[in-house]
């Protein structure tokens, strides 16, 4: 393998995923858990200072077998995507400074630097590896819950990424076949290989109908893993479709769908968790939106709410995270009234509850209303009105049920300690972050490119927001007050994951019935017809058959004429 290195500074050379990686690696050799937990926030903190330090460009390129793969592509969609990843894990190593576990301390750093790298990837084979390693590191933290069921749901989870990486790397070896090129840059949809591509992003951004592998994980990870998954891998497709499908007018009504399906489902989740997964695939609908309009306000927009997503998402699942931690449960019939005693865990879940419904002065809003501004003006009327009925359902969901269902309505009775000083300190700077973006937007801004010149504060966007969400508030006080708020039950709700839970497991054991009698048929039939060549041969050949009786001299001569005639014919005809 040949290497070609450019000449650089000595930091531009640290590839801020290899930093995670050694990390990573020297975590196990560490006895003290103090250190540990230091060695974890330095990392993330360490990569973001080499990743601000060396600016944009092409930074390490390497020539392997013929394929010219770049490491290391800092441009401005890569750059923003790839700090946010790195203060998500700086920000959940606070979170769980608790931790002993080293399982899930090696998993979540191997994990984010993957997502890292493959945002920072300038080319298919080197976005395919780390693609690979954001699932493989991260199904530990399913698994480390130790539970039977956190076991099956991580082989289940596994399965679906795996297969969304055999699904890209097939069509990247399609794609170099018909391209000769393997550069990570816009795609068009015309080709086998462009649509597995698109295919395996959209598995991974939990499109319609591929969805259900994060419902089904995310709740059953541990209180620190759940965190750190919904971070990462949703966001690193979405990148994934900005950077490949900008632009592709498919995803216009694929996010649109996203956007206003799961409110539904929401609404009547007994697992707060849940409730919150639901929300994720309502926000990634926005993005897919944005990401399918294409335009260039619309991409920022991208980039600005896969930032504040993370972190307002991660604020709600940390807070009841730390319900759980507490009381040992996230289902709402086991919840309420914990404001008592957990004050400032409710104030946290309130900030992330408002910034997730996109009040004014909170970090939702000054992005959210760059992709609905760009879809009005794209003329996709009744996109835009999902959107903004999508909106309404957030502050539904997210921003009224989560905290009124963990914190306030019915009083539990139970009286829990107040969240660890830690998982404080990790809520305490993200709700400080949502409430600095809110308030200060051009910070975010500027991060995202010094040419994205966007006033989110305008009257009409405004008056239009608190217009929807007055409604919403209206609306959910009414169903509320009249009975036809529908309520919570303990139980598992099923979405498209009855298809592999019961529909599957039905044909499973149905086609499974139907081979075993169509094969035993078959062996039954063989084995008869075998037994009867058997006996006809005894019949005839055996010991008491008829040719094993003594023949008349006459017949015998008779015989050896007739099979004399026969050679003769045999040779001569």
């Amino acid at each position: 393998m040949e290497k070609l290195y450019r000449m650089k500074p000595m930091l531009e050379l640290l590839i801020p995923p290899f930093i995670f990686f050694i990390g990573a690696l020297l975590v196990p050799l560490i006895p003290t858990g103090i250190a540990r937990g230091v060695v974890t926030l330095l990392v993330p903190a360490v990569a973001a200072g080499v990743l601000w330090h060396v600016g944009l460009g092409n930074f390490f390129q390497v020539t392997f077998y013929g394929l010219e793969l770049e490491l290391m592509r800092v441009d401005e969609r890569s750059r923003i995507f790839a700090l946010v990843f790195c203060l998500a894990a700086f920000l959940a190593a606070i979170y769980a400074w608790h931790l002993k576990d080293t399982i899930q301390q090696v998993a979540t750093l191997f994990y984010a630097g993957s997502a890292v790298g493959a945002a920072l990837a300038g080319d298919l084979i080197t976005f395919f590896f780390y693609w690979e390693g954001t699932a493989i590191a991260s199904v530990f933290l399913i698994w480390a819950r130790g539970t039977e069921g956190a076991y099956w749901t991580g082989l289940r989870y596994l399965a679906v990424q795996i297969g969304s990486g055999v699904i890209l790397i097939a069509g990247v070896v399609l794609f170099y076949f018909e391209t000769g090129s393997i550069a990570f840059d816009t795609m068009t949809l015309g080709s086998i290989a462009t649509w597995m591509i698109f295919v395996a992003l959209g598995i991974k951004c939990a499109f319609p109908f591929f969805h259900s592998w994060l419902l089904d994980s995310y709740p059953a990870g541990t209180i620190t893993g759940t965190v750190i998954l919904s971070a990462f891998t949703t966001k690193l497709a979405i990148y994934a479709l900005a950077r490949g499908f900008a632009g592709t007018e498919l995803l216009i009504y694929i996010g649109a769908i996203m956007a206003v399906l799961p409110a539904f489902f929401a609404l009547v989740e007994n697992d707060l968790r849940r409730v919150l997964c639901h929300a994720v695939l309502v926000q990634l609908g926005f993005m897919v939106v944005g990401v399918g309009l294409g335009t260039e306000l619309a991409l920022y927009g991208v980039a600005g709410h896969a930032v504040v997503h993370i972190l307002y998402k991660s604020l709600l699942f940390m807070a009841i995270g730390a319900v759980m931690f507490r009381t040992g449960s996230a289902k709402a019939t086991d919840l309420g009234g914990l404001h008592r005693t957990m004050p400032w865990t409710t104030l946290f879940c309130v900030i992330g509850a408002i910034s997730s419904a996109a009040f004014p002065l909170f970090s939702g809003f000054v992005t959210k209303t760059m992709i609905l501004d760009e879809a009005a003006k794209a003329q996709y009327q009744l996109v835009w009105v999902a959107l903004v009925f999508a909106g309404a359902a957030v502050l539904a969901h997210s921003g009224l049920r989560v905290p009124l269902k963990a914190f306030f309505s019915k009083d539990s009775g139970k009286r829990p300690s107040e969240a660890p000083p830690h998982m404080l300190w990790a809520m305490g700077l993200t709700a400080g972050l949502c409430l600095v973006i809110g308030i200060f937007p051009n910070l975010l801004y500027a991060q995202i490119s010094p040419n994205l010149d966007y006033n989110a504060y305008t009257l009409g966007h405004i008056v239009g927001q608190v217009q929807l969400l007055l409604f919403a508030l209206l609306a959910y006080a009414l169903f509320a007050l009249t009975g036809l708020m529908p309520e919570e039950r303990k139980g598992i709700l099923l979405d498209f994951d009855w298809t592999y839970r019961k529909l599957g497991a039905f044909l499973l054991a149905k086609t499974s019935a139907l081979v075993s009698a169509v094969w035993g048929g078959v062996v039954d039939f063989l084995m008869r017809t075998y037994q009867n060549f058997v006996d006809g041969l005894m019949h005839t050949h055996g010991p008491e058959g008829r040719m094993a009786r003594e023949w008349p001299t006459g017949a015998m001569v008779l015989s050896i004429a007739l099979l004399l005639a026969l050679t003769l014919v045999v040779n001569f005809v």
